[in-house]
């Protein structure tokens, strides 16, 4: 079984340091996550995988300060978002995390670069050269005045991921970002977060179930019954499917 028990909080861009959490009280109580401890670096592209139910969500969330763990602390960037105020947990998610989810989440009424800028519009600041940039990166200069019902499956994506990138935050949290893409759509989005890591040092914590997705991460972790079981470092898709099965089997 893998454990990490020594977690550090100044180098990562996110540590998790000895992290449990449980729904429900009693005899209903469920056990989602079960004493976990994790650092991701900076510049890291991580993939966590695992069976339904293994907790890979719930970790995704406690690691983006979406929900709070029962009993460990969680830091981005060496702060302790745990024990964060409501307040200081909206500002810190507003300035220094993006979010891609496979649902894309964008805003009909909105153009494909309004979405794009709407965290930079929220958190009141100007976009400068930076939606110019992001737009010729994700592909979408001529669909800039497009609305989402105007765009393709793949396009939406490209306009989230754009949309998580526009800030340039600390980390990026990607839940099943390619789950429902073709095959050349998802390798167009998983080729800019690669992009992202390795030309503007991104980190990027992607949750899937897709052996060829993971394998554009620098390294993955297996989830099961609430724990990391499996670690592979320098992933292919071959060596993601055996750990699959042995995750699955074991």
């Amino acid at each position: 079984m893998y454990s990490d028990s020594t977690a550090t909080t100044t180098k990562a861009a996110v540590s998790a340091v000895d992290i449990s959490k449980t729904y429900g009280e009693g005899e209903a109580a469920v056990k989602a996550l079960c004493t976990v401890s994790l650092d991701v670096a900076a510049g890291e592209f991580l993939a966590v995988m695992g069976p339904s139910g293994s907790g890979k969500s719930t970790l995704m969330h406690l690691l983006a300060g979406l929900d709070r763990p029962t009993e460990g602390n969680v830091y981005i960037e060496g702060d302790n978002v745990t024990t964060m105020k409501d307040k200081e947990l909206t500002l810190l998610r507003r300035k220094r995390v993006g979010f891609i989810f496979q649902a894309f989440n964008l805003i009909p009424q909105l153009t494909a670069e309004e979405n794009i800028v709407l965290p930079l519009t929220l958190a009141r600041q100007k976009a400068n050269g930076n939606l110019e940039l992001m737009l010729e990166q994700v592909g979408l200069t001529d669909r800039r005045t497009h609305k989402p019902t105007e765009l393709s499956g793949g396009q939406q994506q490209r306009v989230a991921v754009a949309r998580a990138l526009i800030t340039e935050p600390a980390v990026v949290f990607a839940d099943e970002p390619t789950g429902k893409l073709d095959s050349t759509s998802s390798d167009d989005i998983l080729e800019l977060l690669r992009t992202a890591a390795d030309e503007r040092n991104q980190t990027t914590v992607m949750v899937t179930h897709d052996a060829h997705a993971a394998s554009y991460a620098d390294r993955v972790i297996f989830l099961a019954d609430g724990k990391i079981v499996r670690e592979l470092t320098d992933p292919t898709e071959a060596s993601v499917l055996e750990a699959i099965k042995e995750v699955a089997v074991a």
